[in-house]
């Protein structure tokens, strides 16, 4: 009987096991891709109670509002499409135990805001957001509120499991939550699910960041003299971050097809997976000459050096964070030198030399062109939070006159 019953699903399951929903598809205003109209993707889903297909809510996702071309929406709302389908593969039902059409659990709404998030979030961001959201849908599941509607989700529910993640860790982690929490409900504000965020109007809580010391030059000359001789890859991931500015988790991501020698470009990712284009200076291209770049997908930095690596990011980045502690034992430097630290310690001293030859206004310009940061506020907020500019000797004002 078994083998008749999985016989009859797999060759006849559109007769016999209809589906319980449509395929996804993007309606574009009309033949004529009329830009004045609002485009969404649209499916309908079996109404448990009726028993008949239904049209469900169309999915905007701010497509008519960031993007003004037909191009642009086409490939937004594609890729929009393609994992509403993914998600209805996967068991995504908008009427999971629900007793009537139009009401969403709170299981299936944010489950539905994360796969509509997941668009603009790159692979690290992603997996903590969901890592984040499994969190509180246990918490909700504990409370009996993970099948119940999303509308009956407070503020006072959010507020006590923020409440109980600063219990556990810290206000960084519970902010970071609470920011990632906001995003879904936001999403779900967007798609006319709920009727507000009621999120954004929680305070985030005043947090003491961790700062990563700088280093002094002669550490810096004691650390490179070392790896030279004990571990020249661990090296050059540090000089990829001293040179050109770098964050190890953008080292992580770079593959052989990012570095173009010729033209000394380097194509960085960055976690909103915008893809950055920076110079690769002379002290780095003396490095790069002596590498095998012959295979385009290769990633640059492996346990081994060049060549394939199936990790995900977050554990690139902690495998190499930990291989540094390791040298940091043996060095005998504490917890406050990290990685990291060499960006600070480069940019501040070029933030100093440059400094010598020109104003303020003219160094802040050159350094954002090298640094990376997009805006000069957050330039002047990572030059404070490093001391990068120090005042002169000031003994003559203070010096008590006899």
């Amino acid at each position: 009987m078994g083998s008749i019953l999985n016989k009859l699903r797999t060759e006849y399951s559109t007769e016999y096991f209809p589906k319980k929903y449509t395929k996804p598809r993007i309606y574009h205003g009309g033949k004529d891709y009329d830009l004045s109209k609002r485009w969404y993707v649209y499916y309908s889903y079996l109404n448990p109670s009726t028993g008949e297909m239904e049209r469900q809510p169309p999915v905007y996702h701010n497509v008519n509002k960031d993007y003004k071309t037909k191009l642009e929406r086409l490939k937004h709302l594609r890729e929009l499409r393609s994992d509403i389908e993914e998600l209805l593969k996967n068991g995504f039902s908008p009427y999971e135990d629900e007793e009537r059409a139009g009401r969403y659990s709170a299981k299936s709404a944010l489950e539905f805001a994360l796969s509509i998030k997941k668009q603009t979030l790159g692979d690290t961001s992603y997996k903590d957001y969901e890592n984040r959201l499994s969190v509180f849908k246990s918490y909700l599941k504990q409370k009996g509120l993970l099948q119940g509607d999303i509308k009956e989700i407070n503020r006072k529910t959010v507020n006590t499991f923020l409440n109980g993640i600063l219990k556990k860790s810290s206000a960084t982690n519970r902010n970071n939550t609470m920011r990632a929490l906001s995003a879904l409900f936001t999403v779900l504000e967007d798609e006319e699910i709920i009727s507000r965020n009621f999120i954004k109007n929680i305070k985030e809580l005043k947090t003491s960041p961790k700062r990563n010391k700088s280093y002094s030059s002669d550490k810096v000359t004691d650390i490179y003299e070392y790896l030279e001789k004990n571990d020249p890859l661990m090296l050059l991931f540090i000089k990829f971050v001293s040179y050109n500015f770098l964050r190890p988790i953008e080292v992580c991501r770079l593959q052989v097809k990012d570095i173009n020698i010729k033209e000394k470009i380097l194509c960085v990712r960055a976690k909103n997976k915008v893809v950055k284009t920076k110079i690769i200076p002379d002290i780095m291209i003396q490095e790069l000459s002596k590498l095998n770049l012959s295979n385009p997908d290769y990633f640059l930095f492996t346990p081994t050096g060049i060549g394939e690596w199936e990790r995900d990011e977050q554990g690139k980045r902690n495998y190499f964070s930990q291989r540094y502690w390791k040298i940091k034992k043996i060095l005998g430097l504490n917890e406050d030198y990290t990685v990291y630290s060499f960006r600070h310690t480069f940019i501040s001293k070029l933030y100093r030399q440059l400094r010598k030859s020109f104003s303020k206004s003219e160094t802040y310009d050159k350094l954002m062109l090298i640094t990376g940061h997009s805006t000069l506020d957050a330039l002047l907020k990572y030059l404070r939070d490093i001391d990068a500019e120090l005042p002169e000797d000031y003994s003559d004002l203070i010096e008590m006159k006899k």
